[in-house]
């Protein structure tokens, strides 16, 4: 009989050690990494061929220059991804479900319209602290590059893991595509800066 006690005791340990919702689920993932994918992809071309110059400029005192944004984008992504593996941490929360503010096809959308401006928080402010654009870039792909690995390798149930943004609750699932969003919105914003009649042509 005690030689069934130890083994049995082992499945148990193993049981509860897995997560106890389903995987993440095969659309869910190539959603995520669609968006992902594209905005990181829409960045890198926008800043193909820049100038110390052209990083640099800003349409008026009050602007972020393409170097600010890059730097902003660093700084919040590190964050968004702390957040992401805190919330997969604290475990499934069911009872959340039935508070989440957006459907999926909502996220992109809301975070990315230019439309509706936003203060960022001070320790958000970019304040060069990364060193040269070149490095405050290379920073930022590696986070990047880092949650990408995260979502194509895991089997954590997203979906049953919740956070809490400034406008309310999400899933883990759309938290993600909500950083991609945050994203897409800084890129949208060095682009009207180039825009600006005054940009530097080199």
């Amino acid at each position: 009989m005690k030689k069934l006690i130890f083994p049995l005791v082992i499945l148990l340990l193993f049981s509860f050690s897995k997560d106890s919702g389903t995987n993440l689920d095969k659309n869910d993932r190539e959603w995520i990494m669609k968006h992902l994918t594209e905005t990181r992809e829409h960045m890198k071309q926008v800043l193909d061929g820049l100038s110390d110059e052209q990083l640099d400029y800003k349409p008026d005192p009050t602007s972020w220059s393409i170097a600010e944004n890059v730097e902003h984008l660093a700084l919040t992504e590190k964050m968004f991804v702390e957040t992401l593996h805190k919330s997969v941490a604290e475990g499934p929360k069911p009872e959340l479900k039935d508070s989440l503010v957006f459907k999926d096809d909502q996220i992109m959308p809301m975070i990315a319209d230019r439309s509706q401006k936003v203060k960022t928080a001070e320790p958000f402010e970019p304040s060069g602290q990364y060193g040269s654009t070149e490095e405050t870039l290379a920073a930022l792909l590696a986070i990047r590059q880092e949650l990408m690995d995260y979502v194509e390798n895991t089997d954590d149930d997203l979906r049953n893991r919740y956070a809490t943004l400034p406008f309310g609750t999400v899933d883990a699932a759309q938290l993600i595509v909500f950083i991609a969003g945050h994203m897409e919105r800084h890129v949208l914003q060095m682009e009207e800066v180039m825009e600006d009649e005054d940009f530097p042509e080199m």
